[in-house]
């Protein structure tokens, strides 16, 4: 006879035990998400041709996934909490294999954007969790690694996501840039399968204790200065394929190159 075991469960009968396999398949989904948020910042120029839209038009591309991620990460795990952890993690990364799909297919403008509305629910939801997984994933003084491990993920994406997407965009097209990172999702989403154990849900906190932090002149102010860098830096990154190419003059065979710089 089977037995499943929790995570709970398993920590209990073995001892603290890291499962470094399931730490390492989430900084697997954080590379996937972060690289899809910025993916549109190298390939803005052939999107709005294809999609025969301005360019300022397809950069809002990135201010709708950043506007789903902000919804999501307030409302969407309170929807969610009495689900297993495990099955949230897994609805989010299926979640990102439709918004490539989505985005690879699109017809039309409208499609497009319902495709980045995707990635930005998985993006916020995600994200609103990965710290509280961890804890539970990761025992005493692994939980530091294991979060720097989380994200080593987010920093490879930021760093590789632009100018791996200019290269590609050159050689398969923006949509096939694209519709390469459905396969690694769906292989990201069976390794979850394979090696993520049951997080039964634990004590929810609901909406509005979160906005009560908003009371807290501390937190207030932190928010709002992580907010304005983050504005900061994506108001220069989304256009900035336009500009190389049309102010300097950049040949667009350099550009993976500048971008990676």
């Amino acid at each position: 006879m089977a037995i499943e075991l929790t995570l709970d469960d398993t920590l209990a009968a073995e001892g603290p035990v890291t499962p470094w396999a399931a730490v390492t398949c989430l900084s697997l989904l954080t590379f996937l998400l972060v690289g899809l948020e910025f993916m549109p910042v190298s390939l803005l120029t052939p999107i709005a041709q294809d999609l025969a839209i301005s360019e300022g038009q397809a950069g809002q591309a990135i201010a709708v996934s950043g506007l789903f991620a902000v919804i999501t990460s307030l409302f969407g795990n309170a929807l969610l909490a009495r689900f297993d952890r495990r099955t949230v993690v897994l609805l989010y990364t299926a979640v990102l294999v439709a918004s490539s799909l989505a985005v690879a297919l699109a017809p039309n403008f409208l499609v497009f954007l319902a495709g980045r509305a995707l990635v930005g629910i998985a993006i916020g939801g995600f994200w609103s969790l990965s710290t509280a997984i961890l804890a539970r994933l990761a025992s005493g003084s692994d939980l530091p690694k294991a979060i720097a491990l989380l994200q080593g993920g987010t920093a490879l994406a930021i760093v590789i996501a632009a100018p791996l997407g200019s290269f590609l965009g050159e050689l398969i097209g923006w949509r096939g840039t694209f519709f390469v990172t459905v396969p690694v999702g769906v292989a990201a989403l069976v390794w979850q399968l394979a090696v993520l154990p049951k997080m039964p849900p634990m004590e929810a906190v609901s909406v509005s204790s979160m906005f009560r932090l908003l009371r807290n002149r501390t937190f207030t102010i932190g928010m709002a200065a992580t907010g304005l860098a983050f504005m900061g830096m994506n108001s220069l990154s989304i256009y900035l394929r336009p500009f190389l190419e049309s102010v300097t003059g950049l040949d667009v065979n350099v550009l993976s190159l500048v971008l990676l710089g």
